[in-house]
């Protein structure tokens, strides 16, 4: 196909794409067949059915996007193991979408009481890509927090103002809320992909992985990324944690305060 028929027939795709994994597959699979030829092309459709499309068939793109971030990471690790494969060391769609994420999240959630549907799905996906790093946390964190002071100005407006949908539309974004939910449960414990994947050695204990940090990019080792995240949501140890502490320690040490039979004692907390 030349671009022009490639093009007419991905904006089909993208217009009738809804909440099941194998129209989202299928629209990928096609988006990264034709990435050599026409990638800046596809992109520009996207953003187009972003601008224009129904609040319904935005929230699918965006879904859509999620997965095809995905993909174009598993692609690009596939690719600098093979030197045949063009491309190497691109991160296809990604790049644009790191480029464009403002501007995507404004046309999926627009402002007003019309970009409601949309908010809280929006704000799940970008959460996801911030834990496991496809997009830069820091952009990520920007849009978040424009996305929350949008919900703070609309929950002090006393504006009436609603989009009504009809009860089909209703019924339909009932339907694909649940099997989006479902497939982001499911997703949600994965950690992220493998950074640096042009090595395919055996598992190693984590001691024995050299250190990284967040300047060292794709080198950055998924163990690292999965520390920062507990860490991030760790709190500091307060009076609570003490409380828990002796509360073990009398669990352990049940006859009293003195050494028992094996001559243990109970820990010191003082």
């Amino acid at each position: 196909m030349d671009p022009f028929e490639v093009r007419m027939q991905f904006l089909t795709h993208l217009r009738k794409l809804n909440a099941s994994q194998q129209s989202i597959q299928k629209v990928v699979g096609y988006a990264l067949k034709y990435f050599s030829r026409c990638g800046e092309d596809l992109w520009d459709c996207i953003v187009e059915e972003c601008q224009k499309g129904s609040i319904n068939n935005r929230i699918n793109i965006f879904y859509f996007l999620d997965s095809l971030c995905e993909t174009c990471l598993l692609a690009k690790a596939h690719s600098i193991g093979s030197d045949s494969q063009p491309g190497n060391g691109t991160s296809f769609y990604v790049d644009f979408m790191a480029r464009d994420l403002r501007a995507i999240v404004e046309c999926v959630v627009p402002e007003g009481r019309h970009g409601l549907p949309n908010l809280t799905s929006t704000k799940q996906i970008l959460e996801n890509w911030r834990i496991k790093r496809i997009i830069d946390p820091q952009k990520i964190d920007d849009v978040m927090t424009a996305l929350n002071s949008r919900t703070t100005t609309l929950d002090s407006s006393s504006s009436t103002q609603s989009h009504s949908l009809s009860r089909n539309d209703v019924f339909k974004r009932i339907e694909e809320d649940r099997e989006r939910h479902k497939r982001l449960r499911e997703r949600r414990w994965v950690q992220p992909i493998m950074h640096n994947p042009s090595t395919y050695l055996p598992a190693q204990l984590a001691s024995f992985m050299p250190m990284t940090d967040d300047g060292d990019g794709d080198d950055e080792l998924t163990i690292d990324i999965e520390f920062e995240n507990e860490w991030e949501a760790t709190s500091d140890w307060n009076e609570d944690d003490d409380e828990a502490a002796r509360e073990e320690n009398d669990l352990c040490f049940a006859g009293g305060t003195g050494p028992n039979d094996d001559g243990a004692a109970p820990m010191d907390l003082s």
